[in-house]
């Protein structure tokens, strides 16, 4: 797939119309700009070689014969497996029916046209950077093994980890792309305000499993933590791992946290001078030297669980 071309490599671009005129131009245009075009004159060719080339950006014209757009790139996103790949509508019309249509089905911008060349790739210079920092992030989530679903503010799953798919379906709650969180999740994730969220514990098919939200990616996306609670605390998992007291698994949780001894020290109501002895125990226990090397062990007990 282009996005996991060197970034050296030009991005290649699937340019969608019906209108030969407007392939000719943007092919021309493009090109100049040192990028691979792809052409597609309808909406069932652009499924075809999208699918083929897996390209970095998609540039689609909104009003087409049999499959539009708007249609096609819903498709390509709930569908497909292609929810990264941004696609930028091209309409002729400006109301803004059609722009609402467009971000609906899926597509990061619009173009009016005749297509301003300059503002369309400053428009797209934009839009592949963004695509493939959030690229790098799942990929980078993926690798970790963490538990981790991304939805928009409503619920609508837009992407999750194999392991948190893994431990939704043991719930009996299938993770596809475009499908919706369980009703209660999604009351869950409405009722939430910014920097206040408050877990939530979904309990199904003998499973119980905490829900946090851990970030946000802009107003749309919400970054959700899955948690195996049958696993037991986090508090516990360590202290099990570890052969650690939970008090001091505790300690060992906040230094996890990036806390520092003063820190752990008014959270726990501990003095600094018992903080240190129990940092003294960790070491002993793991084995390591210093705060980096026993987050580092603790993270992989926590993200394995």
């Amino acid at each position: 797939m282009g996005l996991n071309a060197a970034p050296s490599s030009p991005p290649v671009v699937l340019v969608v119309d019906d209108s030969p005129e407007t392939l000719g131009m943007l092919t021309d245009a493009l090109g100049l700009e040192g990028m691979k075009v792809v052409v597609a004159e309808s909406g069932r060719a652009a499924l075809s070689l999208a699918r083929e080339i897996g390209p970095d950006v998609i540039l689609m014209d909104a009003k087409m014969p049999g499959i539009d757009g708007f249609e096609a790139c819903r498709i390509l996103k709930t569908e497909m497996g292609m929810a990264d790949i941004p696609v930028i509508f091209m309409t002729g019309f400006g109301d803004s029916e059609h722009v609402v249509n467009a971000l609906a089905s899926g597509g990061v911008d619009f173009v009016v046209k005749p297509v301003p060349i300059v503002e369309l790739l400053a428009r797209m210079r934009v839009h592949l950077a963004n695509a493939r920092r959030a690229r790098s992030a799942r990929e980078a989530l993926d690798s970790t093994g963490r538990r981790i679903v991304v939805t928009d503010e409503k619920g609508t799953i837009l992407w999750a980890t194999p392991q948190a798919s893994e431990l939704l379906l043991k719930c009996g709650i299938s993770v596809e792309e475009g499908s919706r969180l369980p009703w209660e999740l999604a009351d869950w994730l409405l009722s939430q305000k910014p920097g206040r969220a408050e877990p939530h514990i979904l309990a199904r098919n003998g499973k119980h499993v905490e829900c946090r939200i851990v970030g946000e990616a802009g107003a749309a996306e919400r970054l959700i933590r899955l948690v195996d609670r049958d696993a037991g605390t986090d508090e516990e998992r360590l202290a099990a791992a570890f052969d650690l007291s939970l008090r001091v698994a505790e300690v060992l949780l906040w230094i996890t946290h990036g806390k520092s001894n003063k820190e752990i020290a008014e959270i726990l109501d501990l003095s600094p001078r018992t903080v240190n002895k129990h940092l003294e125990q960790i070491y002993i226990k793991l084995g390591v030297e210093n705060r980096t090397a026993a987050a580092t062990m603790s993270v992989r007990v926590l993200w394995d669980g």
